[in-house]
């Protein structure tokens, strides 16, 4: 990153050591990523299995996504003291019992409540997991290690979320949650085999965590991510009905184009990695433009096949990338409180989903038709483009006062014993 890296402590193991680790943290990352997305795959089952109709089983997904947007800042905050191998593996049990209780949910309330309790850890167990793959590498080194663990969200969206939906499906849309909470628990055990123990913060307090939405650049930030990146969401939430309605193609060729989606999650993760480590604000601002003309042009040449597989594979690569710059960018900018910072960026983004999925509805429902979402969606990322614009000119008037202290007379003596940013 050409900002200033995470302020975690290196931990100094073999290559070998620090892949396994990275491995068993990222597969806490396909279970969230399997849970959070398998619902929509099996939402007609679920309103089937506890009697209700389908827009009241769609609630089950808001539910989570409210849990995520709860957890993750309230948990990041009052558990920053903690061990961190200790706290992965309490919020990796959390989730395990959320979804446990989901399949065993007796009714329409019960399930209600299951999800917003498994997503409760969600954000949380990122802002853990990231700060840990911070720690084990090279500060050059750090972007890749924070987007192998993401990649195991990426790679539910590829493989996860269709064997799980594909299980519920023949099995029992409850089947899709236990296999959920074996993959929960595969990560418990991973975690404590291979990822090493690391310290939390003993100086830090609630409130001083908390503190850090007191920092412009990090609201800033979180609203380039609720609003910028709610327009992959505004054509992701639609893409059924762009794929039938206006590239004429077959019902089931949804799945296909999903599975598109899915390989451009894996690819934009492992790319954004890099470009955080390249320059990291230049890769935000880079991506999110991206993401935005990228959006245009699906909503101009979607009716054509081909043009759709390759609009959607590179929308999903560039907002993959995207996520991955604002998650680092978040961590950058919350000082101290890192942790907290990553875990925002979970919140921020179901924020983006809520946002980009209402607003598309809306230019729907007044009649504009299915290429409608995408152009609401390029335009969200336009709109993302304003708060990430004050960011850039505080970010230079930070810059020119710093190098100003430097020049300052007596400022070297200042520097003697203050540890780097």
């Amino acid at each position: 990153m050409s900002d200033a890296s995470p302020a975690t402590d290196r931990l100094h193991l073999s290559t070998a050591r620090v892949a396994v680790a990275l491995v068993a943290l990222a597969l806490g990352g396909f279970a969230i990523g399997t849970t959070e997305f398998v619902t929509m795959g099996v939402l007609p089952d679920i309103a089937d299995g506890v009697g209700v109709d389908i827009p009241s089983a769609g609630h089950v997904i808001s539910v989570y996504a409210l849990g995520v947007v709860i957890g993750a800042p309230v948990i990041a905050a009052l558990s920053a003291r903690l061990p961190r191998r200790a706290l992965l593996v309490g919020l990796m049990t959390a989730f395990l019992v959320g979804n446990v209780l989901t399949a065993l949910a007796p009714g329409y309330r019960t399930l209600m409540v299951a999800r917003f309790l498994a997503g409760l850890p969600h954000g949380a167990y990122f802002g853990v997991a990231s700060l840990v793959a911070a720690s084990l590498v090279a500060p050059h080194l750090r972007g890749r290690a924070v987007s192998s663990v993401i990649l195991g969200l990426a790679a539910a969206m590829l493989t996860g979320v269709p064997a799980a939906t594909f299980l519920g499906q023949q099995l029992g849309w409850r089947s899709a949650y236990w296999l959920v909470a074996v993959l929960a628990a595969a990560t418990v055990a991973a975690v404590l085999a291979v990822v090493p123990s690391s310290p939390g913060r003993p100086e830090a307090t609630v409130r001083g965590e908390l503190g850090a939405l007191r920092r412009p650049q990090v609201l800033l930030t979180l609203l380039v991510g609720m609003v910028g990146f709610g327009g992959m969401f505004a054509l992701y939430s639609y893409i059924a009905p762009v794929v039938t309605e206006v590239a004429g193609l077959s019902r089931g060729t949804v799945p296909l184009v999903l599975l598109a989606y899915g390989a451009g999650g894996v690819v934009g993760t492992a790319l954004g990695g890099r470009l955080a480590d390249w320059a990291l604000f230049r890769s935000l601002v880079g991506t999110l433009v991206t993401v935005g003309v990228l959006l245009a042009g699906v909503a101009l040449t979607s009716p054509s096949a081909p043009a759709l597989f390759v609009g959607v594979f590179l929308v999903s690569v560039f907002a993959s990338a995207l996520a991955i710059c604002l998650q680092l960018r978040l961590m950058e900018t919350a000082g101290e409180a890192q942790m907290l910072g990553a875990a925002l960026n979970h919140s921020a983004l179901n924020v983006a989903n809520a946002l980009g999925a209402w607003s598309g509805g809306l230019v729907i429902a007044a009649g504009f038709g299915y290429r409608a979402p995408s152009v609401v969606g390029a335009g969200l990322a336009a709109a993302g483009l304003v708060p990430l614009g004050i960011s850039a000119v505080l970010r230079k008037r930070e810059r020119a006062s710093a190098g100003e202290s430097e020049r300052a007379p007596g400022a070297a003596s200042r520097r003697v014993g203050v540890p780097a940013a």
